[in-house]
């Protein structure tokens, strides 16, 4: 198999090479020519197979968008088109629409792995119809860990079925995060406790609350015990927003997440050692910037 794949940043360099790992041939576009392998989206278009495959792979919203509308001027139809960044369900539909015009074929992706999946592999929540995953399902499997298929990934439903799943999990990422720095600040504000990391670490097995997400708080602590490196400003990338959104547009309660979204705004105004934590977990499973306490600029560690 032989895709194109457009948008080589922290997610996508690291699934271009483990699609190559992996014995996918890759032709990767960029805006920076360091990292791209062409020069042009046409000369990307150009070097694929017929019936293509596209992978975009750009931040949501406007990049998308204009992603989606320039292939759709380049592509032919029974094309291929995959989005697996992180699109705001609702904007699915449209890019199914423009592509479907020009007889080419849409697939939503929610992915998840972070800057460690091209190594351990991606999570994928993929929605469309089900012989236009079935033509994909080479590119899925060399993204996905080993083992079972099921374990990592899931054709969810129709067009946005993908990325809507990937906005709950986020929703979900962010209340447990808030929780585990809440934890945290509980544990280093405790004069009788002498071994927060060590506690974390004892946390690990056997307990109710063991988790990846954990893991990454311990070896956060390792490489900075006390945080002392890392602001508590912390943004949000749009899945917690939305997904509170549609909590509430349909009249379901979701209070930890909510609280884990204002928390993050509060961040903005604040430096508490929890805001802290929730930093420090960002950076280490997504490569996200931090800012320093001492001079508020952005780090990427």
């Amino acid at each position: 198999m032989h895709i194109g794949l457009i948008g080589l940043g922290k997610m996508g360099f690291g699934m271009r090479e483990r699609l190559r790992r992996n014995n996918v041939d890759v032709t990767g576009f960029d805006r920076d020519p360091v990292h791209s392998d062409v020069s042009s989206l046409t000369e990307l278009v150009d070097e694929l197979p017929v019936p293509r495959i596209v992978w975009v792979m750009v931040p949501a919203g406007d990049s998308t968008a204009g992603t989606i509308t320039a292939l759709s001027e380049v592509l032919s139809p029974g094309d291929l088109v995959i989005d697996g960044g992180n699109s705001r369900f609702t904007d699915d539909s449209e890019s199914a629409r423009i592509l479907g015009n020009r007889g080419i074929r849409f697939l939503d992706c929610g992915v998840s792995g972070g800057i460690r999946g091209r190594d351990e592999g991606y999570a994928l929540m993929v929605g469309g119809a089900a012989d236009d995953v079935q033509r994909a399902m080479p590119l899925f499997d060399a993204l996905r860990p080993d083992g079972e298929r099921g374990d990592s990934f899931v054709h969810a439903g129709k067009t946005g079925a993908g990325h809507y799943a990937k906005m709950v999990h986020n929703g979900i990422e962010y209340g447990l995060m808030q929780s585990y720095a809440e934890g945290y600040e509980l544990l280093a504000g405790q004069d009788v406790v002498d071994d927060v990391p060590g506690i974390l670490a004892a946390w690990q097995h056997g307990t109710v609350v063991r988790s990846w997400l954990l893991e990454l708080a311990v070896q956060a602590l390792q490489e900075d015990p006390d945080l002392a490196g890392v602001g508590g400003h912390i943004e949000d990338s749009g899945e917690g927003r939305w997904a509170v959104e549609e909590a509430v547009a349909r009249g379901i309660p979701a209070p930890a997440i909510t609280a884990a979204l204002y928390a993050r705004f509060a961040s903005r105004q604040q430096d508490a050692p929890a805001l802290r934590m929730v930093a420090a977990l960002r950076r280490q499973f997504g490569g996200h910037e931090v800012r320093r306490p001492e001079h508020g600029g952005p780090d990427a560690g």
